[in-house]
């Protein structure tokens, strides 16, 4: 079929370990850190690994993503560049950057996508950086399906959207909560996540209504149902959260999108998969049996409410069902779920997530240490699956790339050529004819057999052609040999002949949308301050991280709105009879005051101004 459209599943690859299981389990490519500048500085990867990343990947046609997205300080430039190179030699397939004075650098041709950290949420800054020469643009979680729908009819330039994961309450790019108040910038990977913090809802009064609920504390993103209707928007790559997870958590995961875009594109083969060879996966995949806040589609569909977990950022799980009744040191189950010893189950009580461990199953009865918190009707979680982790760490499933081999005759010698699904091709030749088989038909067999056989190899060989019009005899050492070498072989070639394409793309001057721009651009290095200048920016101010903080400093902007979450807006939800204004967060340290743009459907959280 001409004209089909690939999609890529893109996962997490925390190290390299955890990026090859993602290619394994079905990823079309990875996003990895480098050795510095990523946004998550905990994930960082050492050229070498970066590298042997590339190789493993590039045998299955996937492809490898670098993340540089940080802002860079002037004293980082000259390192950044260089890293660039280093990172381009290793054969990475892309650059993930957030600081526009990457584009000022002698860099190589190495295709840029714009992080979701460059604040990818309006059209108009989308289209500047389309015009501007990127290759991808990664759009912010926060945009609905529609709003997808009108930046792909005026975008050219492929576009990547969250599919699933941790979700930052801030507009990514917008949050300096954690580098004013703990001098850690999000913007620099070292985030202290102040979104996951427990906070006082205070009114304009002084009076506290809420105590010590997590308010910004976001359900994670799973828009699993949605995948065919991101992909008729015009999304070509479905990105997965977690390079901070464990290689569990990616074997799951992916394996459970994979499985669904599988199902889309057997019934609309327009579109394809954008890396070769299948995984057969061995078990169910479920997301909820790994890390889960519970669960979102955030504004894919529009604003809604539920949106947070006011009870804890921790994972809650999957629910299993209720307790039935309780006895002396253990409980009983109203639930479809097997449980096993080592399990870990929580419920909600009083606005508190609260957690147990199983001692023993035995029969129907659950044991545990202690029941006193526990009655029948409450609703049980279960946060660590013992058997599905154990089944996790002990699969070894191998991703298969098909192939056949053919046999033929030429030149008084033998030739065994591999030729994979990708119509690349491998030969071996056996140049003394072997002596002619006394059973022909055994010959044959064992022939076919032992060629066959794949093992843990990376091929799945679905037909062995012979045509000679002899039939040889072949000892089976020989043949197992004749297949190891051609296996061998294949496996290099594949990786010899992945073609990465550099940018084709031209960095053009086109004017940023704004004549002057605040901090918000993390503007914080003089190349970064050229190419706006460059770009038409008059007026500029530098990012927080290198200038002091105001008084009344922004700290996040968020599209998620609280007084709509607790049903307080007075636009949409009609609501009456809401606290006296300003609304502050409390934590223990100081209050933040909560700002309200209805216009725009907006909120903004500053460092109260002096009265």
């Amino acid at each position: 079929m001409k004209n089909r459209t690939e999609i890529e599943l893109l996962a997490p690859a925390g190290t390299l370990e955890s990026g090859k299981a993602a290619v394994i389990y079905g990823a079309d490519a990875v996003y990895i850190g480098a050795s510095r500048f990523g946004a998550r500085a905990a994930a960082s990867n050492s050229l070498a690994d970066i590298e042997s990343m590339v190789q493993f990947a590039h045998k299955y046609r996937a492809k490898v993503y670098v993340t540089l997205n940080t802002i860079l300080y002037d004293n980082e430039l000259e390192e950044a560049e260089n890293l660039i190179h280093q990172i381009y030699h290793a054969g990475a397939d892309a650059l993930i950057i957030q600081d526009m004075g990457i584009l000022k650098m002698n860099i190589p041709p190495i295709p840029l996508h714009a992080s979701t950290q460059t604040n990818n949420y309006s059209a108009e800054r989308i289209s500047f950086l389309d015009q501007l020469g990127f290759d991808r643009i990664i759009l912010a979680r926060e945009l609905s399906l529609r709003e997808i729908r009108k930046i792909r009819a005026v975008t050219r330039t492929e576009l990547e959207c969250f599919v699933h994961g941790a979700l930052c309450v801030s507009l990514s790019g917008q949050c300096y909560f954690s580098e004013v108040t703990t001098g850690r910038s999000a913007n620099r990977g070292t985030c202290t996540q102040a979104c996951r913090h427990p906070y006082n809802l205070v009114d304009g009064n002084g009076k506290r209504i809420i105590l010590n609920s997590h308010l910004l504390s976001l359900k994670d993103l799973n828009l699993s149902s949605s995948l065919s209707d991101l992909i008729h928007a015009g999304i070509t790559s479905l990105k997965i959260e977690g390079r901070l997870k464990d290689i569990s958590y990616v074997k799951n995961v992916v394996s459970y999108y994979r499985r669904k875009l599988d199902d889309i594109f057997n019934s609309e083969p327009e579109y394809v998969r954008s890396s070769s060879g299948n995984t057969g996966i061995s078990f169910e995949p479920d997301p909820e049996r790994s890390f889960s806040r519970l669960s979102t589609n955030y504004f894919l569909s529009g604003r809604s409410e539920n949106l947070i977990n006011t009870f804890s950022p921790k994972s809650v799980g999957k629910k299993i069902g209720t307790v039935e009744t309780k006895g002396p040191g253990y409980i009983t189950l109203n639930t479809t779920e097997s449980l096993h010893n080592g399990d870990g189950l929580c419920f909600i009580r009083d606005n508190e997530l609260i957690g147990f461990r199983i001692e023993k199953v035995v029969d129907s009865k659950v044991f545990i240490t202690d029941t006193s918190s526990l009655s029948p009707g409450i609703v049980l979680y279960r946060n660590h699956d013992h058997e599905f982790i154990k089944l996790m760490e002990a699969d070894h499933t191998v991703r298969k790339v098909t192939a056949g081999i053919r046999i033929s005759e030429k030149d008084n010698a033998l030739h065994f050529e591999l030729t994979d699904e990708d119509n690349l091709s491998s030969d071996y030749m056996v140049e003394e004819l072997p002596e002619t088989a006394r059973d022909p038909e055994l010959s044959e067999r064992n022939l076919v057999t032992q060629l066959s056989r794949s093992g843990n190899s990376m091929f799945s060989i679905t037909e062995v052609k012979n045509t000679c019009d002899t039939s040889f005899f072949f000892r089976i050492s020989e043949l197992n040999e004749i297949r190891r070498i051609l296996f061998e072989r294949h496996e290099a070639l594949r990786t010899a002949t992945f073609s990465r394409k550099d940018s084709a793309q031209q960095r053009k001057m086109v004017d940023f949308p704004q004549k002057e721009v605040s901090f918000s651009e993390n503007i914080s290095n003089e190349k970064a301050g050229q190419f706006y200048r460059e770009h038409g920016v008059e007026k500029m101010e530098k990012a927080v991280e290198v200038s002091p903080a105001k008084e009344d400093q922004l700290l996040m902007t968020l599209r998620y709105c609280l007084k709509y979450e607790l049903g307080y807006c007075e636009r949409f939800q009609g609501a009456k009879n809401t606290p006296p204004e300003p609304l502050y967060l409390e934590d223990q340290n100081r209050k933040y005051l909560l700002q309200f743009d209805c216009k725009n459907c907006m909120m903004r959280i500053s460092l109260p101004g002096p009265d």
